[in-house]
């Protein structure tokens, strides 16, 4: 966890949001205007820097259709490579 200015712990939100994009040739202003958000909140999403809300949460769910646990973590998710040797699917 990470703290905030007035050091409350925050929960640090892992995500995919950049391979998503780049698997389906999005920019980050096509994946803004499809979920209805400035552009510049997916990169500060993409980095880290802003957790999204539940809304955005399920918003950016339902466009990729795949599970908001596919998309958001509070653990770092491990490399594709890597779950796919582990396994045994490659």
């Amino acid at each position: 966890m990470k703290a905030t200015k007035d050091k409350t712990p925050t929960i640090i939100i892992y995500n995919r949001l950049t391979v998503l994009r780049a698997e389906r040739g999005l920019s980050r202003q096509d994946l803004a205007d499809a979920v209805g958000i400035n552009f510049q909140t997916i990169g500060y999403l993409e980095r880290g820097d802003y957790n999204p809300s539940l809304e955005l949460a399920f918003k950016l769910s339902e466009f990729f259709g795949l599970p908001i646990e596919a998309i958001f973590s509070k653990t770092p998710f491990k490399p594709l490579s890597e779950s796919l040797y582990n396994k045994g699917v490659i």
